[in-house]
């Protein structure tokens, strides 16, 4: 009897304002409000506003039978607080049906799995609070950022009290075993869910590639690939970004009619179900241990986090950042600890990503930035503000002039 686990992660950045150096220690407004705004909107009428309600007909046409997961982080939902109620009021909607489950997350989308465990530790609580405050829920099962996960983390999801994670199904972690099994962590339990990349990736990437040999993916066609599982797996982790529905994926190009298609042509195969990630591990046996002995994430073809921190521009920032974490919490400024977390999100290293390729266009896609020298620099010119409103004066010249 196996099931189809969607989970769909729900994120927008505060994204930095254009901040030169003759800014620096004059100006601590770091965020530019209009073009999150603005951003949100467009997002929100594109895709979630779309995709909710195109969400909510597919729970009432396959009632108890239709079935996912969100994560929202903290602060999509603040934005969507701020900006576009009627936004977070469908979510809202969506989370009273039982039908969908709310997963824990870092509140600000941040690294700091890869930085500093405290600070790790503090995000996720305060999404668990805000999840709770938000939707009357607290999450029981946890996604980190960019799906970043190895044995090391697990103890730390494990000691916080969550019943499983999920993980990206690399195949060199996985060794020729399959991702269509749920399994657990070393040592302490904690049960894994996998993505499917390659059926995910066909979903949220290759949709409207008209160069790709299975153009054009139907409904028809994807159940059929889905149904290769029979017999082999227990469970199919659909796992993507939720902007992929009218944003990613525009509607013209077919994407919310093969949405609506999908569930009933797959519940048409009486073996077959949709689950959410914490009904599957009550469901499903683990297949075994399964260890991560290298950090992977969802993204780009290394499946590791090379997007963050893969060159010095995006290791220095990072490391400017997290040094002036003890210095945060002695100053215990509400501004400041904000504006610190704020600065933590994982999008503002991605754009000084240099890859090249199909990772690098992907990279282009998402970055506000004309290049990522220009992503590093105004984000530096940032940090070392941040840095003299912290500590009070400057540190060392940065090593690229600004």
């Amino acid at each position: 009897m196996p099931a189809v686990c969607f989970y769909f992660q729900v994120h927008q950045p505060f994204r930095l304002r254009g901040y030169r150096a003759g800014d620096i220690g004059k100006d601590h407004d770091y965020f530019d409000e209009g073009q999150n705004a603005a951003i949100l909107r467009k997002v929100v009428n594109k895709s979630y506003l779309p995709a909710n309600r195109k969400m909510m007909d597919l729970i009432r046409r396959h009632p108890g039978q239709f079935r996912f997961a969100f994560s929202l982080s903290g602060v999509v939902v603040e934005q969507m607080h701020a900006y576009a109620p009627e936004a977070l009021a469908s979510f809202q909607e969506l989370v009273a049906t039982g039908a969908v489950e709310i997963l824990g997350e870092t509140y600000f989308h941040s690294l700091a799995s890869l930085y500093e465990d405290e600070e790790f530790v503090l995000q996720v609580r305060a999404h668990s609070d805000f999840m709770q405050a938000t939707f009357g829920v607290s999450p029981r099962v946890f996604r980190n950022t960019e799906l970043i996960y190895d044995d090391r983390i697990a103890g730390l999801v494990k000691n916080m009290g969550f019943d499983a994670l999920l993980a990206e199904g690399a195949d060199d972690v996985l060794a020729g075993r399959s991702p269509n099994f749920v399994y657990q962590a070393p040592n302490n339990g904690l049960k894994i869910l996998l993505k499917n990349y390659r059926l995910s990736d066909d979903v949220a990437f290759r949709f409207s590639n008209g160069a790709w040999p299975e153009y054009p993916l139907t409904a028809d066609k994807y159940v059929n690939w889905l149904r290769r599982v029979e017999g082999a797996g227990d469970l199919v982790g659909l796992f993507m970004d939720y902007e992929t529905f009218g944003e990613h994926q525009w509607a013209e190009t077919g994407i919310f009619d093969f949405l609506d298609d999908l569930p009933g042509k797959l519940l048409r195969h009486k073996q077959w179900s949709f689950t959410t990630p914490s009904e599957a591990i009550t469901r499903f046996k683990s297949a075994g241990v399964l260890s991560f002995p290298r950090t992977v994430s969802w993204a780009d073809s290394e499946r590791d986090v090379s997007a963050w921190r893969g060159n010095n521009m995006q290791q220095l920032a990072l490391e400017r950042l997290y040094a002036l974490s003890d210095a945060v919490r002695r100053r215990d400024d509400p501004y400041l600890s904000d504006a610190w977390r704020r600065l933590q999100t994982s999008d503002h290293f991605y754009y000084m990503c240099t890859k090249w390729f199909a990772d690098g266009d992907v990279h282009a896609y998402f970055s506000p930035y004309e290049s990522p020298y220009e992503a590093f620099i105004n984000a530096m010119n940032v940090i070392e503000d941040f840095q003299i409103a912290v500590l009070g004066v400057p540190r060392e010249p940065l090593p690229i002039a600004s």
